[in-house]
Formats: structure tokens, sequence, C-alpha cells
């Protein structure tokens, strides 16, 4: 499955999972190695970096950028693999 179809799934998931927030696509030629979605959720946010799979390449900037955010708030990784793992960690988050 290619990213962007993948990404394009998750965002609809996301949605239902959390259907008063607020998903937005970021753009990564303001900052690049930024996560590529931003998730608002009543005073809380998210960051997720979505790839189509766990060995897909990193790109330079985006481990520092999920490390950035994560200490800010949550971000992570996001994969097929791991996606309830990390869905669950941040509706965790969205709930202290």
């Amino acid at each position: 499955m290619k990213e962007s179809a993948y990404q394009k799934g998750l965002v609809k998931r996301i949605k239902g999972r959390f259907p008063n927030s607020v998903v937005m696509k970021t753009d990564a030629s303001q900052i690049q190695g930024c996560p590529d979605l931003l998730i608002l959720q009543k005073d809380k946010w998210a960051m997720l970096e979505v790839k189509q799979s766990e060995k897909a390449t990193r790109r330079p900037n985006q481990e520092y950028y999920v490390n950035k955010f994560n200490d800010m708030s949550f971000s992570s990784f996001i994969f097929p693999e791991n996606e309830e793992e990390v869905l669950n960690a941040m509706e965790r988050s969205f709930e202290s």
C-alpha cells in the first residue's frame, strides 16, 4: 500500500475514533522533517509521522522532530504494524 493511501485511511480512522478532533496535514516545505499530521483534541494535540511500513525509510530530521514534539505533547511514527498501539497511546495522552 502506498503511504498516501494509508494516510488517507488513517485520517478517517482517527476522525472516527476522536470525532471532535481536527486533523490537519502539515506542510513539509515549512519545516523539513516535521511530522505529517497534526491532531487537535480539546486542549491537547498530537503529531504523527506516517510511514507505509515499519521498514520504510526515515528522512532527515524526522526522528528529531518526532522526539521534540513528543517531549512537548505526543508524537510518534505510525504505520500499519503499530497503528493500534500508537492510537491507544495517543488516546491516553489526550485523557491525561
